[in-house]
């Protein structure tokens, strides 16, 4: 009898063993999975930045998301955004390139979309050269082209009072505009939160998707003379290329406003929507959205 106990009681000690080891191993695979389901918060140079699930609005990931801020070009997403809500837009209507266009470009030293003075080109065209090239010079036709007065200055103002109208009605508190490309005097800003929204509200348009997920195009125009000529538009948001998903949005930049850019991405049939701003280079600007996006895509 006292055999037979000691073997049970061996055995049972093995079983116990073997269920502790068990239990152990479990709690470790568990901790392990647990861990893996919530990342590190990444850091990043930017000193603003800001990512939310484009279908809920839930915020992914924030770090200065509210502190107001110089945007740079990401301004021209709102420029198209006013253009775009006009009433009875024809996006085929042509405008005549002037040499107040040029003038401005040469004047402030800014990214141009390489108009000729006299071409004409459709609004649609004017879009792409926009936010593709992010030039200064389409910015400026198309606030001429859709503000309202008898002076260019007039028309100007006009719309840059549409894109202060429009961040109004999406109930931003933190952004005002002072120019319709970026370029401004002092009072041209925003926060990674709102120009966030702001491009989430842009998206809407399929015409405005279709314009920011374009890596080049080439455009056929009319010239002063009435022939034709191709002008060919590369996208400074290198991203397209570079990262999984990528369907737009927009770069920045500029000595106050350093290196910003506002950025989506889809995957799985999930659309998260972001923006750094004042990052210290283009590369860096590019690290840190791709940081925080893959963040986001994991939460």
């Amino acid at each position: 009898m006292k055999i037979g106990i000691k073997g049970i009681n061996r055995a049972s000690a093995t079983v116990t063993v073997a269920l502790t080891a068990g239990a152990v191993l479990a709690g470790s695979v568990f901790a392990a999975t647990a861990q893996a389901a919530t990342p590190p918060t990444p850091t990043i140079a930017a000193k603003g930045g800001y990512v939310m699930n484009n279908g809920t609005a839930k915020t992914l990931f924030t770090k200065a998301a509210d502190t107001r801020r110089s945007t740079g070009s990401t301004t021209k997403i709102m420029t198209a955004k006013v253009v775009l809500a006009q009433k009875n837009l024809n996006l085929d209507s042509k405008v005549t390139i002037q040499k107040a266009y040029s003038d401005y470009i040469v004047s402030k030293g800014a990214s141009s979309a390489h108009l000729i003075v006299g071409d004409k080109v459709t609004v649609r065209q004017l879009l792409y050269g926009l936010m593709l090239p992010s030039g200064c010079d389409a910015a400026y036709a198309l606030a001429d082209k859709f503000g309202t007065g008898t002076t260019r200055a007039a028309r100007v103002k006009s719309f840059i009072g549409k894109m202060n109208a429009s961040a109004k009605s999406l109930g931003l508190k933190n952004t005002h505009f002072d120019s319709f490309d970026g370029i401004g005097n002092g009072s041209n800003y925003s926060t990674p939160r709102d120009l966030t929204k702001i491009a989430s509200s842009a998206m809407k348009s399929s015409t405005f998707r279709t314009v920011v997920k374009t890596k080049s195009t080439k455009q056929k125009v009319t010239t002063k003379s009435g022939g034709y000529r191709y002008m060919s538009w590369s996208n400074t948001n290198t991203m397209l290329s570079s990262y999984s998903g990528a369907i737009g949005v927009k770069t920045g930049s500029g000595p106050t406003a350093k290196y910003c850019l506002v950025f989506a991405a889809t995957r799985n049939g999930k659309t998260v929507i972001g923006t750094v701003l004042a990052s210290t280079s283009a590369t860096t600007r590019t690290a840190d959205m791709k940081k925080i996006m893959d963040y986001s895509f994991k939460k």
